[in-house]
């Protein structure tokens, strides 16, 4: 199995840590350490891990000592084999009805064999490397799955809450409701009540207190006071009953038809598969979340995920164990609990195996009805209403409601059959859905292709083509994401045969692949997403422009400023109809979305007001992320000074006081003016509004020519030359400017902001981030491999 696991390859540039003279040498003893982040960590996710495993293993019909075996193996053999650090693995809800079924056909001990195959199942596919096409599944269809799943596990414990025994099936247990509401036991409904209120209300607990309090898990809570309430009660209830190990049955061998145990084992791989998958995928949107973790904990090797979860199917079923996934419950809390490394959740099972050996009476003390609603709590909540919202945006809303319909009414490995096949119907609807319009204003003809242009349409997109009249002046407009070639050859023919008969042709909107161009005529516009808008000159020329030589030795038109085209006003004009044409119709939904809920951004960003900064392209951030300030030099004046101009200091507190921002990054650059000129100035001589505004950055300058301090300095290699150690070093500089404004020194010591430091090559298009070592103030370079150190 080992060698089916991904390795990491050597690293030609990374230096290796070299050992100080007097230090012990390299390959002695190394001591096992576990760091305290993980030791509380564990313990948060071992006191959720222990009601839950129980209560899913109630609602499948296993013995309940399945769940426990399930999150024991979980956090020993998925934590330590798995290739996502800090996911927790154990009996997962999404599993719940595919192994209550698979108990109810084929009994408990051929389930186990089944989870045992389904583990070597995956292991193969692990091998394979085949994990990244579990993603290719259409979110849409794993959140109805997951849906359908919740809706069969608060429907079947709604029956157990009510005190009565649930049915095999939804449909069944829904007919059966009248008569268990008719006959419920009151001591069943109070003690799930109480579950269910302390479940709901523990989270929400106000106050210092309520802080304090809310580190102790609702689920824990929940089952803790409703078991303690039971029993001052003196309520005669079904509790928990833990069998001697010695009964506790394991693995046999598989008895049942060969093709519905294939489809069992099929069925289970793929849950299975997926959930942790995604989940995995989830984890590293945690991390990311968490400033402190990136750099210590690798971004999720899904193929190793996908060995440790097999390795674990196979030990759990082999000790009569139920199925096991990443289970995101357990991992979200053992990320925002402090987790650093996969040593939390192994000490999480390790705890589950001393709680399973030492709390036997105290387990025994929790009523089934507490389980019950827990577990039915759970359920509802995989019914999200985020995913609900994020579908019908998507305008895949169908798919998710013939899946949640489908797993409810037919089974998961159905209703998934069910989603896969009306996602493709959607797909097809989409990509044959076209919409042709022609249309003539002030003389100009409008041809408007909405939709996906493939062969189909050929036959209406040649019909409106030919509703233009020759010599016309004609704008194609292609508001789609793919072109076929069938449909690309009729538009240049028609193209080229119209400006041979003088007509004119404008193509304009998104063309993945091949461009359609402009005749030969008027070639020379590369109009491209961040194109100069000096190449922005697309219309026939009227002269030939004269070329200049460019600092990088290329021959550049200038355009000519006779011309209706060569003006900055045509330029600007130009450049919004681009915007209200291609891009505004994109955008549309996400900024009425924040015209009604107001902007909501997470970081603050301090940058130059250098034209060839382009905050939204070099942090691939879009409407309503950032929250920038723009000024000469990246300055930010010290609090008190008298500047007469308090534009900065203001942003700063309306960004953190108002918009809760969570970071502040001052972002310095290259071949910065406002730098040099603070190193060619010279004292006294007229006080410009430009060197009243630079003595803000006289600190830096200070700063550069004193050894003693730190100034920043690039990783890898010496500053080009004095004006990049003074760009380098004012970013050093205007941080601790920031960390003097009272609003910052606030957050600051909450623990609710953080500064960052930037440095951005505009010749080289590389972002530096600044990072504090031994050594100093360095800014290393951004990179996607680093991302997964």
């Amino acid at each position: 199995m080992s060698a089916c696991v991904p390795t990491r390859a050597a690293d030609p540039n990374r230096t290796e840590r070299t050992h100080p003279p007097h230090s012990p040498p390299p390959g002695g003893p190394r001591r096992f350490r576990i760091a305290g982040a993980d030791m509380s960590a564990s313990i948060a996710v071992f006191l959720i891990a222990l009601p839950l495993s129980l209560g899913i293993a109630l609602a499948t019909g296993a013995p309940l000592q399945a769940g426990l075996v399930a999150a024991a193996v979980g956090g020993l053999v998925a934590g330590r084999l798995g290739g996502s650090p800090l996911q927790v693995s154990g009996p997962a809800a999404g599993l719940t009805v595919v192994t209550a079924d698979l108990i109810q056909r084929y009994g408990w001990r051929t389930t186990c064999a089944i989870t045992v195959l389904a583990g070597l199942a995956q292991l193969g596919l692990g091998c394979l490397r085949v994990a990244r096409g579990a993603l290719a599944v259409s979110p849409a269809i794993v959140h109805g799955m997951l849906a359908g799943i919740g809706v069969t596990i608060a429907v079947a414990q709604l029956h157990i809450v009510l005190g009565g025994t649930p049915q095999s099936s939804v449909p069944d247990n829904l007919r059966a409701l009248p008569a268990q509401l008719a006959d419920m036991r009151p001591a069943a409904v109070s003690v799930s009540a109480l579950t269910l209120a302390l479940l709901l209300l523990w989270p929400r607990l106000p106050g210092r207190a309520g802080r304090l309090l809310r580190k102790v898990p609702a689920a824990l809570v929940a089952v803790a006071g409703a078991s303690a309430a039971a029993a001052l009660a003196g309520l005669r209830l079904p509790k928990v009953d833990l069998p001697s190990w010695s009964n506790h049955a394991l693995a046999g061998l598989p008895e049942g038809p060969v093709l519905g145990l294939l489809a069992a084992v099929l069925t289970t791989t793929l849950v299975c598969s997926v959930q942790s998958l995604l989940g995995a995928v989830a984890v590293d949107k945690l991390v990311a979340g968490r400033p402190d973790l990136p750099a210590r904990v690798r971004r999720s090797d899904l193929d190793r995920e996908l060995l440790g979860q097999g390795a674990a199917n196979i030990v759990s079923g082999s000790l009569g164990g139920l199925p096991i996934a990443g289970v995101a419950v357990r991992t979200s809390a053992n990320v925002h609990a402090g987790a650093v490394s996969r040593n939390s959740t192994m000490l999480h099972g390790v705890l589950v195996v001393i709680a399973t050996l030492l709390m036997v009476p105290i387990l025994e003390l929790i009523p089934l009805a507490s389980l019950a609603a827990l577990v039915m709590a759970v359920g509802i909540q995989m019914v999200s209403l985020h995913h609900i919202r994020t579908v019908t945006r998507h305008r895949e809303v169908w798919v998710y409601a013939v899946t949640t319909l489908g797993v409810v009414s037919l089974g998961v490995l159905q209703g998934v059959a069910l989603g896969i096949a009306m996602a493709v119907g959607v797909a097809l609807q989409r990509l044959t859905r076209t919409r042709i319009t022609h249309e003539e204003t002030e003389g100009v003809h409008h041809v408007h292709v909405r939709g996906q242009l493939t062969f189909l349409a050929v036959p209406r997109l040649s019909r409106a083509l030919h509703r233009v009249p020759p010599g016309a002046d004609t704008v194609v407009e292609l508001d789609g994401s793919f072109m076929d070639h069938a449909a690309y050859e009729t538009l240049q023919d028609w193209q080229k045969t119209h400006t041979a008969q003088g007509g004119t042709v404008e193509i304009t909107g998104r063309h993945p692949g091949t461009r359609i161009s402009e005749p030969q005529a008027v070639t020379g516009c590369r109009c491209r997403p961040w194109t100069p808008w000096r190449n922005h000159q697309c219309e026939r020329p009227q002269s030939a422009p004269p070329s200049r030589n460019t600092p990088d030795g290329t021959d550049r038109t200038e355009p000519d400023p006779t011309s209706t085209g060569g003006t900055s006003g045509h330029e600007l004009a130009r450049g919004i109809s681009a915007f209200q044409r291609n891009t505004a119709p994109l955008v549309r939904s996400e900024l009425a979305r924040l015209a009604r809920e107001g902007q909501r951004p997470s970081q603050l960003f301090l940058t130059c007001a250098d034209s060839r900064l382009v905050t939204s392209m070099i942090t691939s951030s879009g409407p309503g992320d950032l929250f920038v300030v723009r000024n000469v030099g990246n300055l930010v004046p010290r609090p008190g000074e008298e500047s007469g101009d308090d534009s900065v200091a203001a942003a700063i507190e309306y960004a953190v006081d108002v918009l809760r921002v969570r970071s502040i990054t001052v972002c310095g650059h290259s071949g910065c003016g406002a730098m040099q000129a603070l190193l060619n100035s010279e004292p006294g001589g007229a006080r410009t509004p430009l060197k009243r505004w630079l003595r803000h950055g006289l600190p830096s300058l200070e700063r550069m020519a004193d050894d003693s301090r730190p100034g920043g300095r690039l990783a890898g290699r010496a500053p080009e030359d004095a004006v990049e150690q003074l760009s380098l070093t004012n970013v050093v500089q205007q941080l601790e400017h920031l960390r003097a404004h009272d609003s910052v020194a606030r957050a600051l010591d909450e623990g609710s902001l953080e500064l960052h430091g930037m440095y951005f090559h505009v010749g080289e298009a590389e972002a530096y981030l600044l990072t504090e070592t031994d050594d100093g103030v360095v800014f290393d370079r951004v990179r996607e491999a680093d991302l997964t150190v």
